[in-house]
């Protein structure tokens, strides 16, 4: 990924334009590249559950790399100071998220529905009128 260094005032905004209103479906691309990288490791002679391993641990080193990104658009490190943009970090969030995706899409044929369904249940934790927006200070 490009690294580039911007004024703190640059940080905040993402200049690039939206996607065109005709964008393909993102689980019809998650599922194309699910595929491809089963095909890929199918080859390589890896197991389903050793592929989903390392899908799993590709997913942790996404997370790393979004990380990495917060850091050096902080300029927490001295050695390096403001390394990455905000711009960068909404790259490697991205990157995680389209990774957990193809994770899940390779592991479950019924990805979509299964993500959309684990959504539901875990939004209603917050979302719902018992959830943490309705509960009252502690004293």
């Amino acid at each position: 990924m490009r690294r580039t260094r911007l004024l703190p005032e640059q940080h905040a905004q993402d200049a690039r334009p939206a996607p065109p209103a005709t964008a393909p479906d993102p689980w019809a691309t998650v599922q194309r590249l699910a595929e491809l990288f089963g095909r890929l490791d199918t080859g390589n002679g890896l197991r389903p559950e050793e592929q989903w391993s390392l899908q799993v641990l590709k997913l942790a080193e996404e997370v790393g790399e979004a990380a990495q990104a917060v850091i050096g658009a902080r300029g927490t490190n001295p050695r390096k100071g403001r390394s990455h943009a905000w711009t960068d970090v909404q790259d490697e969030v991205a990157d995680v998220v389209i990774t957990g995706l193809v994770s899940l899409a390779r592991m479950r044929p019924d990805a979509p529905a299964y993500f959309a369904s684990v959504l539901a249940r875990k939004a209603e934790k917050f979302l719902s009128p018992k959830g943490p927006e309705s509960a009252s200070p502690a004293p």
